[in-house]
């Protein structure tokens, strides 16, 4: 089977890697990829966002099965022109990804379903915001409606700062989604959906703030690590059966039936689960832990799921032990970051790429998260030594990294 997949991240360095360790897997193309997916796959240029130049490249290079890391692409519906070119594709239709594309198409899926959620109210005016604003608190979540790269989020008990937020979402055309805050921690669950049918994967935790302690505002995401030592497994069958499989069901009688990977961010409070979000397409930095575990070949289950036979394969099989992801990000991320530094030790074992690219034969800075180092171990303990040990050997100029990931699940500081 010949592959192609279509992104720049180390989430995309992830899925290569994994497909690599499938003997049913022939030939791995990567567009546009970075520095690190150069060493795994052919290399490609493409425009993700344009259906026309991502279908010729797949036709050009006979590809069997088409995989789309990002969600723009998807909620564009690139995913849409590949399959009606004839070619297996990993990836929602673009009114499927609309579970990621449009918070409040999400909240109405939701209610429809009755799966537990937030509060919400939209604001599309500025004359709307300080009513609406008085109708929320003493958390204020405010939320950029549309994509946002994990970035368009802000959580305070300070009004003014909610209400500065929102008023520049509305400033600059966006409109704004207000919820009440969810207490507990917080679990990423990746689940294969091909209809409704649905196949969880490992569950993970991803460390959105900047700064250790879950200081700073919020980034694409700094961390993750799984398993959750802290969560029982009898929870991941509970989301499964009461929020995934309504979800899936209910976007199946609705005629927009979800094929690829449905990504539950969840809250686990102390009335049990509740969304937080869903996402429309794999995880970063959660991919790369979860993927770090994974013993069953990636290409038969995303090819399974692409061509509505998810049902007929054997469930994942795990390996034993931890896997943590660390982000190394450029100096002033989540800002505008420093580009174009030169990144020494970028070639080690468990060293994914992210923002990278080649020039004169050295690797060099090219977006905010720059690398995911990940470290595997017998346990959580063990997986956070190895991260950071690698993580040690990689030089980035200004680049800078958090310290504590999965550090409170092992100091055994999180409880439901």
């Amino acid at each position: 089977m010949r592959v192609l997949v279509i992104g720049s991240g180390a989430r995309e360095h992830a899925l290569l890697l994994a497909l690599s360790r499938d003997p049913g897997v022939s030939a791995l193309m990567c567009a546009p990829g970075n520095a690190g997916t150069a060493e795994i796959a052919e290399q490609h240029s493409v425009d993700v966002a344009s259906k026309d130049a991502v279908v010729a490249l797949a036709k050009s290079l006979a590809a069997d099965l088409v995989v789309i890391g990002p969600e723009v692409p998807l909620v564009l519906g690139v995913a849409d022109a590949v399959r009606e070119a004839g070619i297996a594709c990993f990836g929602p239709s673009a009114d499927a990804a609309r579970i990621e594309g449009s918070k409040a198409f999400a909240k109405d899926v939701m209610a429809s379903a009755g799966v537990r959620t937030a509060h919400s109210e939209v604001v599309d005016t500025p004359a709307r915001l300080d009513e609406a604003l008085d109708r929320f608190g003493p958390h204020w979540v405010v939320k950029d409606d549309g994509l946002a790269a994990g970035k368009g989020v802000v959580v305070t008990t300070d009004r003014d700062i909610a209400r500065a937020h929102a008023a520049e979402l509305l400033e600059s055309g966006h409109p704004v989604l207000l919820e009440s805050y969810l207490d507990g921690p917080e679990v990423s669950l990746f689940c294969l959906v091909d209809g409704e049918t649905v196949v969880p994967l490992l569950p993970a935790q991803d460390h959105k703030r900047v700064g250790d302690g879950d200081t700073g505002p919020n980034t694409g995401g700094m961390g993750a690590y799984t398993p959750l030592p802290w969560l029982p497994e009898e929870t991941v069958a509970e989301i499964v059966e009461n929020v995934v499989e309504p979800v899936a069901a209910e976007l199946v009688k609705r005629g927009s039936p979800f094929s690829g990977l449905l990504y539950a961010g969840l809250a686990i409070g102390k009335d049990g689960p509740a969304v937080v979000e869903f996402n429309c397409r794999f995880g970063d930095p959660e991919t790369q832990a979860v993927l770090a575990l994974l013993d069953s070949p990636l290409g038969e289950l995303l090819n399974a799921t692409a061509t509505g036979t998810l049902d007929s394969v054997a469930p994942p099989r795990w390996r034993d032990g931890a896997a943590v992801t660390v982000v190394l990000a450029a100096e002033y991320y989540p800002a505008t970051p420093r580009t174009g530094d030169v990144i020494t030790g970028a070639d080690a074992e468990g060293v994914l790429h992210a923002g990278t690219k080649s020039v004169d034969g050295k690797i060099v800075s090219a977006g905010g998260r720059v690398l995911a180092v990940v470290g595997v171990g017998a346990d959580l303990a063990g997986a956070r030594a190895d991260a950071y040990e690698k993580l040690a050997g990689v030089g980035l100029p200004g680049g800078h990294y958090r310290t504590d990931i999965g550090l409170a699940a092992v100091e055994g500081r999180i409880s439901i």
